[in-house]
């Protein structure tokens, strides 16, 4: 079973050990996950469209995918 994180701060440092990162829209809301695969379990958080790219730049995953698109995301870096 996934483990929902509902801390920005503490999902930033999850990623720093995930293996990848998947960005998956919900359908019929705003609502927006970020899973991160580590060795042991699978991490979600929840956050809407409008966050999502300020989401992104603080993730630290080797790999970000989206899975709707089914391709790999380049974050924007500051």
């Amino acid at each position: 079973m996934p483990v929902e994180i509902t801390s920005l701060e503490e999902f930033i440092k999850i990623t720093e050990r995930a293996i990848e990162c998947r960005v998956k829209k919900v359908r019929k809301s705003n609502v927006v996950k970020v899973k991160a695969r580590t060795r042991r379990y699978l991490y979600t958080y929840k956050t809407t469209e409008d966050k999502l790219e300020e989401v992104l730049s603080k993730v630290k995953c080797k790999k970000i995918i989206d899975v709707d698109k089914g391709e790999e995301i380049k974050p924007k870096t500051s």
